[in-house]
């Protein structure tokens, strides 16, 4: 393997399975669960950005990797800087979970690359879990065939959360933080945001610090004079 490669494969801290906020997705996440423990061999996700793709991935990865399973991610806005030669021996690991795939289309070295981890992966038993913001058929790909063998196992696309989805997702984060955030604030929130879990956390990431700095609680005035509302 590429000595270059680990650098392309940390977590992120915080992201895992048991604090993804699943709303309409439980589908999706009992179908991850399923391709981590075997059920199926593969699992492919896609949605808009900010809708929690990344985050579902890195928590399986952990999750496999908790199971005992050799488990390895993939960004693909980490590795294309690379050469597709990195791809090379991949299908060592018993789980590969393959983020934002959308970005190796039209770059027909990676698409062959692919191609072939695939089928090696496959061939030796692997599971293989994919994230895009397209589905298989959608993402532009220039190799038929490898748009086919993505679409092989499940498809799920990955709904947006409603309001008062977003809202316990904020709750349940700013509690991960050691954050008091009442009800009525985490509402106000959400309703004057981006609808989008990304968003939401990146703003409760810039309160989090901004009220640790100035030794306040999170209120509603704080949150207008904060974020400028």
């Amino acid at each position: 393997m590429s000595a270059q490669l680990p650098l392309a494969l940390q977590l992120r801290e915080g992201n895992a399975l048991d604090n993804f906020h699943a709303g309409p997705n439980g589908a999706a996440v009992a179908g991850l669960h399923e391709a981590v423990e075997g059920v199926d061999r593969q699992a492919f996700f896609w949605a808009g950005d900010g809708q929690g793709k990344s985050h579902l991935l890195e928590g399986a990865v952990r999750l496999a990797q908790h199971n005992g399973l050799d488990a390895c991610l993939l960004p693909a806005s980490e590795i294309i800087p690379l050469v597709p030669d990195v791809l090379e021996s991949m299908e060592q690991f018993g789980l590969l979970a393959i983020d934002d795939c959308q970005l190796f289309a039209g770059l027909p070295a990676w698409e062959e690359a692919l191609f072939h981890l695939y089928n090696r992966l496959m061939s030796l038993g692997g599971r293989l879990l994919v994230t895009a913001n397209a589905s298989p058929g959608a993402m532009g790909l220039m190799l038929p065939d490898l748009a086919t063998r993505l679409a092989a196992g499940p498809v799920y696309r990955l709904m947006s959360l409603e309001d008062e989805d977003l809202q316990a997702l904020l709750q349940e984060r700013a509690r991960a933080r050691g954050l008091r955030l009442e009800p009525e604030v985490a509402h106000y929130i959400v309703l004057r945001s981006e609808r989008s879990a990304g968003a939401l956390m990146e703003l409760l990431s810039d309160l989090d610090r901004l009220a640790l700095a100035q030794q306040r609680s999170v209120t509603i005035p704080f949150v207008k004079d904060a974020l400028g509302w």
